[in-house]
């Protein structure tokens, strides 16, 4: 999963639109921005497999830090728990902790049968294979990622030309990484680790999408007005 993530990213502003998209964005995929790291630094491990399965090459032999269950919820209490000692927002601390979390049950019908309850060995695993199917994996993606981009085009407004074209340039930027990651195996699990470390840069980038919209109230309680994508 990946334009899922940041579609649900987007969905969430409705839900706390006093928090960043920065913000919302590094929670919804704070377990693939872990990851890499820990890739380089040893602590987890993960093979180049050709034609493991249809949209994914990658065999994720060990990432029980960065992606098992119980991890994601020790995370998310403590992202959730730092946002709420940083900001005071108690939604914004309750929307990060669910994304924190909502990251492995997004991954869990896309991957095969590697994403683990606990760490340990003796954990069992589980995943539904949907990268085997390409036209459903497309389908679930892009469907997520557009009806993210629907809600939070609804629940903001452009103050400005940044806040227009930034967001235009954001949507259309991020369909296009994925369809062209979608290519050839990478060469090496380094160059995997450090090519993965690139979805950082989408947290400034929502952040500063997010400081040039303002958020609008839902329709009903004031009146109607068009939404500027």
């Amino acid at each position: 999963m990946f334009l899922g993530h940041y579609g649900l990213a987007l969905a969430a502003k409705r839900a706390a639109p006093r928090t960043s998209l920065g913000a919302l964005t590094f929670a919804a995929q704070f377990l693939d921005e872990l990851w890499p790291i820990l890739l380089l630094l040893g602590v987890e491990q993960v093979r180049i497999v050709p034609g493991l399965m249809t949209m994914s090459p990658l065999d994720f032999v060990y990432y029980p830090y960065s992606h098992s269950l119980l991890m994601a919820i020790v995370w998310a209490v403590l992202i959730g728990g730092v946002y709420f000692l940083l900001r005071r927002y108690g939604p914004g601390a309750w929307v990060m902790a669910a994304l924190v979390v909502s990251h492995w049950f997004l991954d869990l019908p896309m991957h095969g049968r590697d994403l683990p309850l606990w760490p340990g060995a003796n954990s069992p695993k589980f995943g539904w294979g949907i990268w085997n199917i390409s036209i459903l994996t497309y389908l679930i993606e892009f469907t997520l990622f557009a009806t993210g981009l629907s809600l939070y085009s609804f629940a903001t407004r452009a103050r400005d030309r940044i806040g227009r074209w930034g967001f235009r340039a954001y949507a259309i930027a991020l369909p296009v990484i994925y369809v062209l990651s979608n290519g050839p195996p990478p060469p090496s699990e380094r160059a995997i680790a450090w090519s993965a470390l690139g979805i950082w840069l989408f947290v400034p980038w929502a952040w500063w999408i997010d400081k040039h919209r303002m958020s609008v109230k839902p329709v009903g309680l004031t009146p109607k007005r068009p939404s500027t994508f």
